[in-house]
């Protein structure tokens, strides 16, 4: 809780500062608002040197910060007064003032200046709170568990081939201790880690609503902790902690009869916390994990990633984590060792978010009942049921049914399922709490539903539904359009989306749950317009570079849990996975603007670089998966109508262009010109390679080649023109049918956009006839499918190949950001009107403020609404006939006070500054 004296400390602080005054009048407003430290808004975990963002908001137009002043305060003494900074930066302002204590408050403001006045505009106040900054902030904190695993059965990267040795079910343990307080309580917080998975109470009730915590880690580099504020839990007396593990990605249990894709052991379950009690007398108290607790197996007598949840009522033990408990019974902890490093969680956690009730439920054979959900998503079961104590309720869950009208899981692994045994008390509700799956349809073996025929007294299955469980990165942006097909595409996509955002970006959200690595600079761009995911990728970073090799290689999963040894390295090194570790920091600072996070993971951008140029030959590459998962002849998998040389060299030298811009940035001048030669080299030796010139297509001609070769920027300048044609043409010639897989489609599309092919890309999409997007909503698909066909023998439910979202946002809609911006500081809006589309709308909120672009077109009439924030410029670029009569709010645009920049392709230019804006454009001969 808040004390009196520091808010009005600070409040006085701000009056002295700035007096409060806006340069605005009542009649125009403007206030700064959203106020976020590491991008969050008043975070409990934050680091040493924390960075500082805000916003503007405002309808006066063209307004432009021209300084800031930031003040941070602990509630006593001002820590950091920045004095007023000539500045337009409003994001990413790195704290630089007295040294920040461990597990500390803070309070923050800023002022800031703007073009309209030369007084500063105050915001309100904001807070954070920092984390535990060493081992000594632990506060003597043991690791603790309930048992050990053999030292000789660990196994941190088990290879894909490794054939079980041992069989055994971990128990998976309870911990708690009883805690008394003794005054009043000004705050208290928990920093925990539970590995793999935690789930902590005071007094009987959770600490939070999150779900699978702590994030996922390389465990031999790292583990997670979080940080919870629990005062409004505390009474003054006993009290007590209770902790729940599960074993997450730290240990797969080796048991039979349970799908297992991998056979990772870092160790048995185990955790460590430090719960800070701060006094109003001054006093700091630390309950800390030690041989005081107690532990004792609880009632989750399986859990596993890949194979479900057990849970035996019977063996639970009413009020085992509240105060006054009997653990007489219990056993001490045993003191264990942990990862090398314990590092705050800075992404957001997952969480459970819609709940599907079922559609239909119908009986599918003697004793098999399916619930068809009508959603495919990523989550947990919520069960209610009724019965007998013994009786058994297994419910498996699985995106399709088979010809029997049976839950199938041969796509998805299996056996897997949720298994409650009851313990006859009245109706009993139960959700899984340490694994999830992907599912659409609930298979219940051994119940019953209520109100169906029951002769032999099987337990009632009172209530079934499903609950969508996700990280809980903020949704920022919206779409719609007029055509139905490509709203529901949109759709499709975002699930797949939801569905694979966890603690990683995974594949899919049953059979691996892997951080495959090529859908991060992939998918990247469509997701950042939808989804707030900046800390979810600084995470990849890290996971990345913890996952690093010896040797430079950055293997094609991270964290790195398993080498998967079928075809060789393939399925580890793959230049079009592995140049994540340099694309994705190059991307996290242009969408978000964190240059931190460059000067963090260079190092690792150089080795990368090293390593694929020591497995060139002649400056090509030629190993790795290639243009996964494209439509040839072929069931899918690897490239079959482009060779993996083109995909790598071409992926090989987009790396290198961009290292060299990251070493330009950081004043590494010497290697940049090394990388620009070396650029240049490649470039040379992927066109004597790959390109015929009379041909005027690279290779085989296939989609991807030609347009990673277009999109690198590798095709000589004076044949540009001519591989264009030649990509645009074919497709043409093979009706419109797309081709391009995993690594190729999303630079396909990026090509056809730029080149001004909107009506080609809309010719492939806005059809249901051949394998595409509207082919799986054809196929009854409610989620993004691994093939473009939505085979039944593969996930249906995959993040790859959604690049046509980034085209809905980008194209369509039209919001870009111009060459050389950062954080969409400077915009174009640049819809694409195609077909028979009446309009289009798309916003999403920039870390400037909310960008819109919403378009509507009838014949002889052309409407654009444009929205662009405070302290952001814009360049609007309006399709139709020069001859038209163009104004802005029924005005002509110098009236309006407009910068009218000309007629160029078809579109007329105005530069704008912040505001909102209604373009028409009117013609009077349609």
């Amino acid at each position: 809780m808040m004390k009196f004296d520091e808010s009005r400390l600070f409040f006085f602080v701000g009056m002295l500062a700035g007096l409060l005054t806006s340069p605005c009048d009542a009649a125009e407003p403007l206030r700064v608002h959203r106020l976020r430290v590491l991008d969050k808004p008043d975070p409990l975990n934050v680091n040493a040197r924390p960075y500082f963002s805000w916003q503007l908001e405002t309808d006066v137009r063209n307004v432009e910060q021209t300084a800031y002043r930031v003040l941070v305060t602990n509630g006593r003494d001002t820590l950091w007064d920045s004095g007023r900074v000539p500045s337009g930066q409003s994001i990413h302002v790195a704290y630089d003032g007295r040294p920040l204590t461990a597990a500390s408050h803070y309070q923050w403001r800023v002022g800031v200046w703007t073009n309209l006045g030369d007084r500063p505009l105050w915001s309100g106040m904001a807070s954070f709170q920092t984390g535990l900054f060493s081992g000594a902030d632990w506060h003597g904190a043991a690791w603790i568990a309930l048992e050990e695993l053999d030292a000789d059965k660990v196994d941190a990267l088990p290879e894909s081939t490794k054939k079980d040795t041992w069989f055994g079910n971990n128990r998976l343990p309870l911990f708690r201790k009883p805690f008394v307080v003794d005054g009043e309580i000004v705050r208290a917080n928990l920093f925990i880690s539970g590995l793999g998975h935690f789930e902590a109470f005071i007094n009987g009730a959770p600490v939070s609503d999150h779900f699978l915590d702590a994030g996922w880690a390389k465990y031999d580099k790292e583990a997670l902790y979080v940080a919870f504020d629990v005062t409004p839990q505390l009474r003054q007396g006993e009290n007590a902690i209770g902790v729940m593990l599960g074993n997450g990605f730290y240990f797969i249990p080796p048991v039979k009869g349970r799908f297992r894709k991998h056979k990772v052991a870092y160790g048995y379950p185990k955790m460590m916390c430090n719960l800070i009690l701060e006094y109003a007398d001054g006093r700091r108290v630390s309950v800390v994990s030690d041989s005081t607790w107690k532990t004792a197996a609880g009632p989750i007598t399986f859990s596993s990633l890949y194979g479900g949840e057990d849970y035996d009522a019977r063996l639970a033990e009413a009020g085992w984590n509240q105060p006054g408990f009997d653990d007489s019974h219990w056993q001490p902890v045993l003191g264990v060792s942990g990862p090398p490093a314990l590092n705050p969680q800075l992404a957001e956690p997952l969480k459970v978010f819609d709940r599907f009730k079922p559609r239909s439920v119908r009986q599918a054979g003697d004793g098999y009942w399916v619930y068809d959900l009508g959603q495919n998503a990523s989550g947990i079961i919520e069960l209610a049921v009724r019965g007998k104590a013994g009786d058994t309720v297994r419910v498996y869950p699985g995106e399709l049914v088979d010809a029997d009208g049976r839950v199938t899981q041969k796509a998805t692994g299996g056996p897997y399922y949720f298994e409650y045994v009851l313990d006859g008390n009245g109706t009993e509700v139960w959700r899984p709490r340490f694994t999830y799956y992907g599912f659409r349809y609930l298979e219940v073996r051994g119940g019953v539903p209520d109100g169906q025929g029951n002769p032999a007294d099987r337990p009632t299955v009172v209530r079934l539904i499903s609950l969508h469980t996700r990280n809980a990165a903020p949704e920022v942006g919206h779409f719609s359009c007029s055509d139905t097909l490509f709203n529901r595409v949109h759709a499709l996509i975002d699930w797949a989306i939801r569905s694979n955002m966890a603690s990683v970006l995974t594949d899919c959200p049953h059979r691996e749950k892997l951080g495959w690595l090529e859908q991060v600079h992939l998918m990247g761009t469509a997701i950042q317009y939808r989804y707030d995911f900046s800390n979810l990728v600084r995470k990849t970073v890290t996971d990345m570079m913890h996952s690093q090799l010896d040797n430079g290689l950055v293997p094609e999963i991270a964290p790195e849990y398993v080498n998967f040894t079928w075809g060789g390295d393939m399925f580890r090194d793959s230049p079009e996975w592995g140049s994540s570790s340099v694309i994705v920091p190059w991307y996290l600072y242009r969408w978000y603007g964190d240059e931190a996070v460059l000067h963090r993971a260079y190092p690792m951008m150089k080795r990368y670089l090293a390593y694929l140029q020591g497995r060139a030959d002649g400056h090509i590459l030629t190993h790795g998966l290639g243009d996964w998962y494209d439509l040839g002849p072929h069931s899918p998998g690897v490239s079959q109508l482009t060779p993996a040389g083109v995909t790598a060299t071409a992926i090989y030298y987009y790396d290198l262009t961009i290292i060299r811009k990251v070493a330009l940035m950081l004043g590494d001048t010497a290697a940049a010109r090394g990388y620009a030669l070396q650029a240049d080299s490649v470039k040379v030796a992927f066109n004597k390679r790959f390109f015929d010139a009379g041909a005027h297509q690279y290779a085989t001609g296939s989609q991807t080649a030609q347009a990673m070769a277009l999109y690198m920027d590798l095709v000589p300048r004076q044949h540009r023109a001519a591989v264009i044609d030649q990509l645009v043409s074919d497709i043409r010639r093979n009706n419109y049918r797309l081709t391009a897989g995993d690594i190729g489609h999303r630079y396909l599309l990026r090509v056809l956009e730029d080149e001004g092919y909107a009506d080609v890309i809309y010719a492939m999409n806005n059809r249901d006839d051949v394998p595409g997007y509207g082919y799986q909503l054809a196929k009854g698909a409610t989620a993004l499918t691994e093939s473009w066909a939505a085979l039944p023998n593969v996930s249906n439910n995959h993040l790859m190949l959604g690049h046509l979202m980034e085209w809905l946002y980008s194209g369509l809609a039209g919001i870009r950001q111009a060459e050389g911006s950062v954080a969409y500081k400077h915009l174009v809006i640049h819809p694409q009107p195609v077909g028979d589309m009446q309009h289009a709308e798309a916003a999403f909120m920039s870390p400037y403020g909310e960008v819109r672009s919403a378009w509507h077109r009838q014949p002889g009439y052309f409407r654009l609404e444009v929205v662009v924030p405070p302290n952001s410029t814009g360049l609007i670029s309006i399709p139709g006939p020069e001859t038209g009569v163009l104004t802005e709010e029924g005005q002509a645009l110098q009236a309006a006070g407009l910068d009218y920049r000309g007629y160029a392709d078809g579109r007329h230019l105005v530069s704008v500054g912040s505001g909102t804006y209604l373009f028409e454009l009117k013609n009077d001969k349609p």
